[in-house]
């Protein structure tokens, strides 16, 4: 069975997870006809409205984890209805014509790699052994793989591989938010590249005790002369807003994502930066929910790119783009590795409309910032987006006046052609301007 309440079968053996709560899209002029249906079908918890200022103060889920949030100005709900109601919500969903769409809210997650799938790590000083290489990890990429040599002396490859190094680009000036697990803000290479911080974790802050999102951070802002080592940073001169929808354990839910995008979007962010995900099983068509809220960032002005996943066990099985990064208004992206081959994990484009993948880029032995002040190796689709986004923000750079559509098509129009098929790079290989 895989409908609105089934359990998909996935090949690494996660069913689908829901928590409950509904997400819900209105029409942004008639919000409260919506709101109003929902009241008096379903009976749903009383909704608190979310917007402006409030979005920076985590939306109350610090102090309030199970409410009804109306972010206003995305026109998205997500509302708490007892289970005797749900019935009810989707018929009102489906008879009002102020509800765009309503769908079960899922959990999310960056996928612990257990130590028998872990590609070589390697540990810089700083870096804890106890803390978990996380999120998104390509198994495929081990010792016994040859690759090219590459000589990252001054630069890591992915950042040569995509011509970060030989642009005179910086991001200044321009806003990428990263979703994610948090951020060590006494990183000695990040703490001065953040503008803003918010958790939408109940019970934590936005200090990342998880790793996943500084790496990510890292890769789109680290400096161009780090503190030690090679250059890693893709848009050294950016402004870091750092958003925690992920908690210590590498997961969260639909909610805590579209709090961060409307905070992120309220703070005039260009990119919104998501190495985060679900599985989906073959044909499942996108979530409609957050195509809508997609195109209502692209409309303000944010490009969304997430990670493609990693659920693929190549040659033998490839699994479909995860969900956000299958809507069609979502920059999906594969992870190569350094001889520009997709990554044995990385997920394909086989379903329908929105399921394809968008464009590549690095995303094995990717070294990037780690949480104590170090620096850490990660692989993955969670390592190829920041790539993405950062590049994203030095098209914005160079052309400030761009909507965030036409800076998506000048993020494609410029790839470097690869000989794979486009179901699994897209239009190819990510390419700075």
């Amino acid at each position: 069975m895989n409908g609105a309440f089934g359990e998909p079968y996935l090949p690494n053996g996660r069913g689908t997870e829901f928590t409950g709560r509904y997400v819900v899209v209105f029409d942004p002029d008639n919000q409260e006809s919506g709101l109003n249906a929902l009241y008096s079908s379903a009976d749903i918890a009383p909704v608190e409205r979310v917007r402006g200022t409030a979005t920076a103060k985590a939306a109350g889920f610090q102090e309030r984890p199970s409410a009804s949030l109306l972010f206003e100005d995305l026109a998205v709900a997500v509302v708490d209805v007892s289970s005797e109601h749900r019935y009810s919500l989707v018929t009102a969903a489906e008879a009002e014509d102020a509800i765009l769409a309503a769908e079960p809210e899922r959990k999310v997650y960056a996928s612990p790699i257990t130590a028998s799938q872990q590609a070589p790590t390697e540990f810089f000083p700083a870096f804890r052994s106890d803390d978990a290489v996380v999120a998104h990890h390509s198994r495929a990429e081990t010792a016994s793989v040859q690759q090219p040599a590459w000589d990252e002396t001054v630069a890591t490859w992915g950042v040569q591989a995509i011509r970060a190094n030989i642009s005179g680009l910086t991001g200044r000036g321009i806003k990428v938010a990263v979703l994610d697990s948090g951020v060590d803000t006494d990183h000695p290479d990040l703490s001065e590249r953040i503008e803003a911080t918010a958790s939408f974790v109940p019970g934590e802050t936005v200090e990342d005790s998880h790793g996943h999102g500084t790496h990510c951070i890292g890769t789109v802002a680290g400096p161009a002369i780090p503190h030690a080592g090679p250059r890693y940073g893709v848009a050294p001169d950016v402004r870091i807003l750092a958003g925690k929808v992920l908690n210590s354990l590498g997961s969260g839910t639909d909610g805590q994502i579209i709090a961060g995008i409307a905070w992120a979007v309220e703070l005039g962010a260009r990119v919104i930066s998501m190495s985060l995900g679900a599985p989906v099983g073959p044909g499942e068509l996108f979530p409609l929910t957050y195509e809508v809220i997609a195109q209502r960032a692209l409309d303000k002005g944010a490009v969304i790119v997430a990670a493609a996943g990693n659920s693929s066990r190549r040659p033998g099985f490839v699994a479909p783009v995860e969900r956000p990064a299958n809507c069609p208004s979502i920059l999906a992206v594969a992870s190569v590795d350094k001889a520009f081959q997709t990554a044995s994990t990385s997920c394909g484009g086989i379903n329908g409309q929105g399921g394809e993948v968008d464009i590549a880029a690095p995303g094995v032995a990717v070294r990037s910032a780690a949480v104590g002040g170090g620096y850490v190796l990660m692989s993955g689709t969670s390592m190829a987006t920041p790539h993405v986004a950062g590049v994203l923000a030095l098209h914005a750079q160079a052309h400030p006046d761009a909507s965030a559509a036409e800076l998506t098509a000048g993020l494609l129009s410029s790839t470097m052609p690869l000989t794979q098929l486009a179901k699994d790079v897209g239009a190819g290989l990510l390419q700075a301007p």
